[in-house]
């Protein structure tokens, strides 16, 4: 796949604003930046002009280079995150209910025990045929042999089984007290692991800020550059090399179109009223803010505002993750080919190719090419060309 360098450079020459060949040279190989002085010396001479001209924009393209890939790493990360906080959650689901279990378990064991306790200390006073006895429903039968030994079998019988069932619930409670405390000790790792993955993502979205700043920065620096060299406004030369800035990273010139795929099944039409009610939802919140984790009411993730706009139309598209959200369509069997997807669609964005592989960014599919998504830290939710660099090649409909 081309680097984003050679997408940015391919533009510029169809811009126009490059007019003689293009060095692949990288802009750091030589010298970082150039100074002011070397720019305005630049100027007098045409292909001295024309080579300061490239090596601005090749620093351009590298430095946005650059903030793609830590934007892509900020969305796996924060994906990783978001996967072991279900796996937390789940696990404490679990212990709750073991916990719920172990405590009636408890107080049938000490209630069988006690039933125990009172047989043997009825026992204990009466001797075995005292007891027999005092438990005859009939009395007008005592006198009847073979009634008075069936009854003390009988008895002898319950007792046994009081004491078999006392002993069974007691086996069941410590069954139960060890499945908890295996449990817990899971759910202990599982709540570090989240704590890690939350980190590594903070630690991520950090690193893009970093670089995106110093992008702003420099890029101020560069437009001025180039405005001067190219005699125009700044203010113009900033719209120019920002939209095609824009335009590079938005296109990959090797995924120009939706990928194919096969069809695994039938899946029919999306119910457009919830795909309205889901849509209506997610437009709601454009310009709100991008926040790890974030479910609403005005903060947001990627699989965060995708849960949210389908469960306002009443709609169970997954847990809030990506991963997961591809994994219940897969298993509702709801996924279509993402050429033949249509508004309401949920897409995925993946570093790989396998289909087990986990996805990393999810969007609401608007239709006519538009999608609607919550990117990353840096940015709001938004509504933009659907990009198709790294699109996952099946989508899924949870209408249908």
């Amino acid at each position: 796949m081309k680097s984003l360098r050679s997408r940015l450079l391919a533009v510029f020459v169809v811009a126009g604003l490059i007019f003689g060949g293009l060095s692949a040279q990288s802009a750091f190989a030589v010298k970082p930046y150039p100074s002011q002085d070397e720019v305005v010396k630049a100027r007098r001479n045409v292909a001295t002009k024309q080579a300061m001209i490239t090596r601005l924009q090749g620093i351009i393209a590298d430095l946005t280079n650059e903030q793609t890939a830590l934007e892509k790493t900020a969305m796996i990360k924060a994906e990783k995150y978001n996967q072991a906080k279900d796996e937390e959650e789940a696990m404490a689901s679990k212990v709750a209910d073991l916990q719920t279990k172990v405590e009636a378990a408890a107080a049938e064991a000490e209630q069988a025990q006690t039933q125990l306790a009172q047989i043997a200390s009825q026992m204990w006073r009466d001797g075995a045929a005292g007891t027999s006895l005092n438990l005859f429903l009939n009395s007008e039968k005592a006198g009847n042999l073979l009634y008075q030994l069936g009854a003390q079998e009988k008895i002898a019988q319950s007792s046994d089984q009081i004491y078999q069932g006392a002993i069974q619930r007691q086996q069941y409670a410590s069954s139960l007290e060890s499945q908890l405390k295996d449990a817990k000790a899971e759910l202990a790792v599982k709540t570090a692991d989240a704590k890690t993955a939350l980190r590594e993502a903070q630690a991520a979205a950090s690193a893009l800020q970093t670089k995106v700043d110093e992008q702003k920065k420099l890029n101020k620096t560069f437009t001025a550059q180039l405005a001067l060299l190219e005699n125009i406004s700044t203010s113009l030369e900033q719209q120019r090399v920002q939209g095609m800035i824009d335009e590079a990273r938005q296109n990959d010139p090797n995924a120009t179109g939706p990928i194919d795929a096969p069809s695994l099944y039938d899946v029919g039409p999306p119910d457009t009223e919830k795909v309205n009610i889901a849509f209506n939802f997610g437009r709601q919140q454009l310009g709100e803010r991008y926040v790890l984790g974030g479910m609403g009411p005005n903060i947001w993730d990627c699989s965060g505002i995708t849960k949210a706009s389908y469960a306002a139309a009443g709609i169970y598209i997954g847990t809030h993750s990506a991963t997961n959200q591809f994994y219940n369509m897969a298993g509702k069997r709801r996924l279509v080919p993402v050429k033949d997807a249509v508004a309401g669609d949920l897409m995925w964005y993946s570093y790989t190719d396998d289909f087990n592989g986990d996805k990393y960014h999810v969007v609401m599919y608007l239709g006519q090419g538009m999608m609607l998504e919550a990117p990353n830290p840096l940015r709001t939710v938004r509504i933009v060309p659907l990009r198709y660099g790294d699109l996952f090649r099946y989508a899924g409909r949870p209408t249908p």
